[in-house]
């Protein structure tokens, strides 16, 4: 249980809207005692009824093993979340000045911002991030992990709160600070920093019908991988249902964001459903490529149909509309997660959960005026 919450400054809570992108944001920060060790051979020893140095012959694939004691000792190790230590023996019992920082992707403009925000905070002391890419995939994340941790970082900073039992056990069984970032919508390992997606999708669900707009569809990219985008679906679901209104189309793809796909999404969804008087997109990017889509078939935006996307991108600003949208404090994020790696670095025993909550940028593509 939170030993304590603090409530920064930040937004009336009685208008989702902000009026521009350097609005503030509120925080909320809750701080829990966690104690953590490293697991040692002894751990995966006792978990598996079978001697240190089999345990070792195994994890180190020498010397001669049964099969049955193989399999044994490695599902107790898988288990447990156990790595193998791949320091040199004079080095076993350190850490090495590296952060892991492990993220979905990097041709998403989001993520970039993040390691910029981490990298500010790092770049005057002895940690160094070090990048690893999961491409969404639970598969990949675990793999990624395992080398990264194999290496004894100092600290992780991982995107997400959704990971394979395997990638939680060896998290939890770290014994160095974990921060995932981006998401508050769950339960956290360790410490935690971002923003609750539902909650985004809310704010945006309520700008929208304030406005007047009643046929309403929503435009995803990489469904249901994207577990940050899935829930603020939810939430823009439940916003809308809030105010008596269903989504009236949706349009998902599996594949990444780009403008073509932005356009080909919104000729699609169109085309099946003319009627509908806005469109909700789950980034900026596809968002982009709708609005260019609109504006050659002649729309009038915002009047006969509204567009809102996600993240606050800079990039498009030179639009020629500037698109509503919502900032997601991936830099603030990125600093946050890097301040608890070291304080954790000076002595520091607490966890932290960190919310930011964004608010709603109107741009040219919202507000019927």
């Amino acid at each position: 249980m939170p030993a304590f919450a603090t409530q920064g400054k930040g937004l009336d809570n009685t208008s989702p809207v902000g009026n521009n992108r350097s609005d503030n944001f509120r925080e909320q920060t809750v701080v829990t005692n966690k104690p953590r060790r490293p697991l040692t051979l002894r751990d995966v020893s006792e978990a598996s009824g079978v001697s240190e140095m089999t345990v070792s012959r195994v994890l180190r694939n020498k010397g001669d093993v049964s099969e049955a004691t193989r399999l044994r000792v490695q599902a107790a190790a898988k288990r447990l979340g156990y790595v193998p230590n791949r320091i040199a023996g004079g080095l076993a019992s350190q850490r090495v000045n590296l952060v892991a920082v492990i993220i979905p992707s990097l041709g998403n403009m989001v993520f970039p911002e993040v390691l910029r925000g981490i990298s500010q905070v790092l770049e005057e002391t002895e940690l160094q991030p070090v990048v690893g890419i999961t491409d969404y995939s639970p598969e990949k994340e675990q793999k990624v992990l395992f080398e990264m941790l194999s290496w004894r970082p100092s600290g992780v900073i991982i995107a997400g709160l959704e990971h394979s039992d395997a990638a939680r056990a060896m998290l939890a069984s770290a014994g160095i600070p974990v921060v995932e970032i981006m998401d508050t919508d769950g339960d956290a390992i360790d410490a935690c920093v971002g923003i609750s997606h539902r909650r985004a999708g809310r704010l945006m669900a309520q700008a929208i019908l304030e406005q007047g707009y009643a046929r309403i569809g929503f435009l995803g990219t990489k469904m249901p991988m994207d577990h940050r985008a899935r829930k603020r679906f939810e939430g823009f679901t439940q916003g809308l249902a809030k105010g008596g209104v269903e989504i009236a189309d949706q349009e998902f793809y599996s594949g990444g964001s780009a403008l073509l796909k932005g356009r080909e999404m919104t000729q699609a969804i169109l085309s099946r459903n003319p009627d509908l008087d806005f469109l909700y997109y789950s980034n900026d990017m596809i968002g982009a490529g709708g609005l260019l889509y609109l504006l050659d078939q002649g729309y009038d935006i915002p009047g006969r149909i509204g567009l809102a996307g996600f993240n606050g991108v800079e990039l498009l600003d030179g639009l020629p509309r500037q698109l509503a949208t919502m900032d997601a404090c991936r830099n603030e994020i990125g600093r946050r997660a890097a301040e608890i790696i070291l304080a954790r670095q000076e002595g520091g025993t607490q966890s932290e959960l960190v919310e930011l909550t964004p608010v709603v940028t109107p741009g040219d593509t919202l507000a019927r005026g």
